[in-house]
């Protein structure tokens, strides 16, 4: 809405795409990834400047977000190749669990501590683990990086946020339970906190491989990729609305999904489901990152600035403590355990996503804390992960590249020829 004027849906939904496609475009002069620019061009768009899209415009573009992270996380799962893990060797695993746990433990530690608030520390901590793959693999395509850190690093950022949906999903499930327990409805002992997140999950599972398996049946009856393409588009947008309703995470089905078609299928079909996913997610990705800068409020970046130092260090320091030990424990190359951990750092896409998950999930929860404004606890946090991972986000993936060319340079799998400089 724009001086009182009601903007067709339609148009604002043109601006978001259009705007930020050019904005995008703009970050290349920067060197910054052009989601950066999807977000700015959300942040000009909502209400803390052009106000095109106010709250109730996020509301009715909320099912965008459901869509992307639909296929945001079954092509996670048709990247997670269960023999790439073993042909990197059972140390990869050790540093992937360690990572992934060491960051989100790290983290909710150390905002605890500065808050003494465990339902913001768990939201934080599940948010650290996952990474932005995408300025990692740009750094290692433009200086032909190659070598086992280079593997390593490929094998990790594919491989984590998987695992940290899954941390993600079981502390949603744990921080619901406790926000309802601030306005009485249950009083749950924590044994049954911890069986209900596990029940959703095995449910989860259950579902997204049933669902899985039904599109391997019938796509592999399909040879027109086109027509596979119409195929996984109904079944994520089938499977997301099955996983609402049932009050689980549409994320992990789709993920289990994927998971199972990439680890079942052959090449050639996991393959045609990739190239045509690719052809359709960047509109989605450009409105969805739009509508997560959006909820950005510049006004309360300053209020924020303390918790979001913390996140940034304790997150760096739990993904290269966790690398490290993990690399220890898996027996893995002297080069790994040294710079693996700072070549992981960058983080954006997946964390901004969930972020938003947070802001949708837990609204209207929790102790009222504004009767005028109706805001509860639940859309505090919401409003606190959305503007924390966006706003340090920006940090990670400018110094996370950096370091990803820092970590390969001294590791010596920097192609020579590319630099003008001998190794």
């Amino acid at each position: 809405m724009i001086s009182g004027i009601e903007l067709p849906g339609l148009f604002i939904t043109g601006l978001m795409a259009i705007s930020g496609f050019y904005i995008g475009k703009m970050m290349k002069w920067v060197r910054l990834p052009s989601i950066i620019g999807y977000m700015l061009a959300g942040i000009l768009l909502g209400p803390s400047l052009l106000s095109v899209i106010d709250v109730s415009a996020r509301e009715t573009f909320s099912f965008l977000t459901d869509i992307a992270l639909g296929f945001v996380a079954v092509t996670i799962g048709l990247e997670l190749d269960f023999s790439s893990l073993k042909k990197q060797g059972g140390g990869i695993v050790y540093i992937i669990l360690a990572e992934s746990f060491g960051a989100f433990l790290l983290v909710t530690l150390a905002i605890y501590l500065l808050t003494r608030d465990m339902i913001t520390a768990l939201i934080l901590g599940a948010l650290a683990p996952s990474s932005a793959p995408a300025g990692v693999v740009a750094i290692i395509q433009e200086y032909r990086a190659r070598g086992s850190l280079t593997k390593a690093i490929f094998a990790v950022v594919g491989f984590d946020d998987g695992i940290g949906i899954i941390i993600f999903g079981f502390v949603v499930v744990i921080v619901r339970s406790m926000l309802y327990g601030q306005t009485g409805v249950a009083g749950e002992s924590l044994l049954s906190m911890m069986l209900i997140p596990l029940g959703e999950i095995v449910l989860s599972f259950i579902i997204g491989s049933a669902v899985g398996f039904l599109f391997c049946v019938l796509g592999r009856k399909l040879h027109n990729p086109k027509d596979i393409l119409i195929l996984i588009i109904g079944f994520v947008f089938i499977l997301a609305g099955v996983s609402i309703a049932m009050n689980i995470s549409y994320i992990l089905t789709n993920l289990v999904m994927g998971i199972l078609i990439v680890n079942t299928q052959p090449r050639g079909f996991v393959k045609n489901i990739g190239d045509q996913l690719s052809s359709v997610m960047p509109l989605f990705f450009i409105l969805f990152f739009v509508l997560a800068g959006s909820n950005l409020h510049l006004e309360a970046l300053p209020s924020l600035g303390l918790i979001g130092i913390v996140y940034i260090i304790s997150r760096s320091a739990g993904l290269i403590i966790g690398s490290r030990l993990g690399a220890v424990l898996g027996g893995a190359d002297e080069k790994i355990k040294k710079y693996l951990g700072i070549g992981i750092i960058s983080q954006a896409g997946v964390a901004i996503g969930l972020a938003l998950v947070v802001r949708r999930e837990f609204a209207g929860l929790g102790t009222v804390i504004s009767a005028e404004a109706g805001i509860t606890t639940g859309d505090r946090l919401g409003f606190m992960a959305i503007t924390v991972i966006t706003a340090t986000s920006v940090i990670f993936e400018i110094i996370g590249p950096i370091l990803a060319k820092i970590a390969l340079s001294r590791a010596g799998e920097i192609n020579a020829a590319v630099t003008g400089h001998k190794r």
